[in-house]
């Protein structure tokens, strides 16, 4: 949980000025903690949810975890996380199994965490201690759990599970692409060959592509049959943002991504850069609604291009629709049929 993304909530929850999820357990004592966080689990995404995503024909969702989901993996003497999210997990994965939904389950916050002063690692770790061994083995222990899960014909709510990301938006490190990469994808494979999993419906197994920064994941992998890659695509992050309408449109309709394929955008927005989001054409205000739906269009029909994307987030309490899928359909900024992002002709606004 990223406490800018639903600073109400976090409140509601007792969390008030904690920076992490492991800040908060930490204020609040466990009980106090798995009793917020129960609530927040069973309130915050709920059936209605899957099936309003469904409705607007979504089929993927992508559900970000973090390591401690599996309790026995957390050193209770020295770190501090909600208990209790394995079940709630299930139940989420269930309700977009039965929806028809695919599934992808990503480790979001890798044990030490794979960046400093992130949050979405459940941590506000001072430097990122994920990449040393014994740090690798707990997520390899998490990896293979995971699989096992999905495999072992006792959970049937994971059978729309078809992809684990086995490391979300890590630092470039040597040990990452070279001891990593390569051992996180044996681990998989080595529990559906414990099943006698049928190679066709192995798990694509997805790290962050090479335009990420973090290093070619191709490069000490044995194997790239169903290895699948993810980038993060926010316009407003990058080195030279565009400013103006035309400036985002120009850059969304001719973006061709490249790198590793296949592709799945796994994060993107209609959030502008931070220093123009508050300019009179850029703000999310009823004026500019024409433009954040033709900006969307712009970027799904780019997207469409690799192989699919997911919308980052589903919901927040900012109220503000440029990073609320949710809330953009109530408000009219996206249409409530996906497919009708191809209304929009890009054609005019290549350079």
């Amino acid at each position: 949980m990223e406490p800018w993304m639903a600073s109400t909530e976090w409140a509601n929850m007792g969390c008030g000025s904690a920076l992490s999820e492991f800040d908060c357990v930490a204020a609040l004592g466990q009980a106090r903690a798995n009793s917020a966080w129960a609530t927040h689990w069973s309130t915050w995404i709920t059936k209605a949810d899957i099936q309003e995503m469904k409705g607007y024909g979504l089929n993927t969702i992508r559900i970000p975890v973090g390591y401690w989901i599996f309790e026995d993996l957390v050193y209770t003497d020295s770190e501090h996380f909600p208990q209790g999210g394995l079940a709630y997990l299930e139940q989420l994965c269930g309700w977009a199994t039965d929806a028809g939904m695919y599934i992808i389950i990503d480790l979001h916050g890798a044990p030490g965490a794979q960046v400093a002063q992130q949050p979405f690692t459940g941590q506000y770790a001072p430097t990122a201690g994920f990449y040393v061994d014994y740090q690798y083995q707990r997520a390899y222990w998490f990896l293979g759990n995971m699989t096992e899960l999905i495999f072992n014909g006792h959970h049937p709510a994971y059978a729309g599970v078809g992809m684990l990301e086995i490391v979300n938006e890590p630092i470039p490190n040597d040990s990452l692409i070279s001891k990593y990469y390569p051992n996180a994808l044996a681990t998989i494979r080595a529990v559906e060959a414990q099943y006698n999993v049928p190679a066709a419906k192995h798990l694509s197994i997805q790290m962050m592509d090479a335009r990420w920064g973090a290093g070619n994941p191709n490069t000490d992998l044995p194997s790239l049959s169903l290895v699948a890659y993810d980038d993060h695509r926010y316009v407003k992050y990058e080195a030279k943002p565009p400013t103006t309408q035309a400036g985002y449109l120009q850059t969304s309709c001719a973006d061709q991504l490249g790198g590793n394929w296949p592709l799945v955008v796994g994060e993107w927005s209609i959030s502008p850069a931070t220093a123009n989001q508050d300019d009179l054409d850029l703000t999310n205000s009823a004026a500019n609604m024409q433009f954040y739906i033709d900006w969307w269009s712009a970027q799904v029909q780019a997207y469409e291009m690799q192989d699919g994307w997911v919308f980052w987030s589903w919901k927040t309490d900012l109220n503000d629709y440029r990073w609320d899928y949710q809330l953009a359909v109530r408000t009219g900024v996206v249409p409530q049929d996906v497919e009708d992002a191809y209304a929009f002709d890009c054609r005019p606004h290549r350079r």
